[in-house]
């Protein structure tokens, strides 16, 4: 949630308006990492129930013990050690997080080629206009931090601030060493630009043969973070439309620009992500199983930040693994200023009630991850330990191919985690892809 890359427009101004902006800023309003004030954390059979077993609130935000028996059984490694490039299930790591050597740049290894370009939302047919957040005083978040919800609904968040405007966004695209022009490659498109690593650690696995040699698609989100922000629609948004812009929109403007081509074949075909664009990475995957089978995420949020609230999903992506606590009401679909009759039946949870998609997931979050960050939403749907949990029981109950990470001493997207398991994290997701022609 809390990684944005926004393209910041702005103007020079006087030392004495600098002055005054900084006074400003010290009074900014700043996310929350505690039981919101007057929510239900007694009663599990009410709305909108938060659930505080096994969390230490003493610290900031509160820390979880993996071994809550709310969640599943998870298998507990020494410390330093990751799960086996071939095992599956749920995984406790840590505390200690060493850079893995493969994030290192390497003398004699083959480098990859990086091409960078922007793009404008003004081009879009998905996304234009965009969505521009008026923050007050230019505090980040600050309109989310302070917005109202609805009476009796503590899910639905009320932004008033938002409105159409302009982003641009850079694409940075990895073309490995090995890759012949004219011929089709695997991919992977990294939400959120992707891991600064990430360009390295491909150099190094592919030349030992770990991956295959893929080209990497580093997509900025649109701009600002969270609810009534482009970034927030982009992502946080429970639908088809992210992967539809990546299909229509970004893909063949890459083949396009730099000349390779990009398979078809969904089996050759991988996402990932960080925070929301870790459960843009996923949705991509399940919305369009035709397009992508492999997932990879850190510290996804799986909980209710859609915006603008949608009443045929009212817990956003929380919807995936857990079925909505809130009132019922209408099955709507909300697009922007247009509310329609839903066509998609009330399928709440989506993993347990709908048939098995080809999806393999490798996903992990800290114990110190996220929650609550927003003090008015006590809506039941926003720690992401609690979501990640769900998410795996979920899938273990519907055979899916997943590993799921705990990594204790981490915080949210934790850096010192991302540099130790990225490695072994890329490889696990390309297990078993054997390059076939999709033409």
């Amino acid at each position: 949630m809390n990684k944005a890359h926004a393209v910041l427009i702005g103007t020079l101004f006087s030392s004495a308006l600098v002055a005054s902006a900084a006074v400003a800023q010290t009074a900014c309003p700043t996310a929350n990492a505690t039981v919101p004030p007057g929510a239900n954390t007694s009663d599990p059979s009410a709305p909108f129930f938060i659930d505080t077993a096994g969390l230490n609130l003493s610290t900031m935000p509160p820390t979880r013990n993996p071994l809550n028996p709310k969640y599943p059984t998870a298998t507990q490694l020494p410390d330093g050690q990751l799960p086996s490039t071939h095992a599956e299930g749920n995984f406790i790591i840590g505390p200690t997080h060493a850079a893995a050597p493969e994030t290192i740049v390497q003398a004699h290894v083959p480098k990859g080629s990086v091409y960078s370009f922007m793009i404008s939302s003004n081009g879009s047919v998905i996304y234009n206009p965009g969505m521009i957040r008026d923050d007050p005083q230019n505090c980040s978040d600050a309109a989310v931090y302070t917005a109202p919800t609805y009476p009796g609904d503590p899910s639905n968040v009320i932004i008033t601030a938002s409105h159409p405007g302009t982003w641009t966004r850079t694409i940075k695209v990895y073309v490995p060493a090995e890759y012949v022009r004219g011929t089709e490659a695997p991919f992977i498109v990294a939400g959120d630009g992707g891991p600064a690593q990430l360009f390295t650690v491909l150099d190094n696995l592919i030349v030992k043969h770990r991956v295959p040699p893929m080209i990497a698609i580093g997509i900025d989100a649109g701009g600002q973070d969270a609810q009534g922000s482009e970034r927030g629609r982009e992502y946080d948004t429970v639908s088809g439309d992210y992967a539809a812009w990546v299909e229509r929109e970004v893909l063949p403007l890459i083949e396009q620009r730099l000349g390779v081509r990009l398979t078809r074949d969904p089996d050759g075909r991988a996402t990932m992500g960080i925070s929301s664009s870790g459960t843009a990475a996923f949705t991509m995957a399940w919305f369009h199983p035709e397009l992508y089978h492999r997932v990879l995420a850190y510290s996804p949020t799986l909980v209710n930040q859609q915006w603008p609230h949608n009443t045929a999903l009212p817990g956003g992506a929380w919807e995936y693994h857990d079925a909505w606590a809130g009132p019922a009401g209408p099955n709507l679909n909300v697009n922007g200023g247009n509310v329609t009759a839903s066509d998609v039946p009330a399928g709440s949870p989506l993993v347990p009630n709908s048939p098995p998609k080809p999806i393999r997931f490798w996903f992990e979050v800290g114990d110190q991850d996220l929650f609550y960050p927003d003090l008015s939403l006590a809506d039941g749907m926003h720690d992401w330990v609690l979501a990640n949990e769900h998410m795996a029981k979920a899938l273990a109950a519907k055979d899916y191919h997943y590993q799921f990470v705990f990594s204790r001493n981490a915080k949210h997207v934790d850096g010192p985690t991302v540099a130790q398991t990225l490695p072994e994290a890329l490889e696990w997701v390309w297990n078993g892809y054997s390059a076939r022609r999709s033409d």
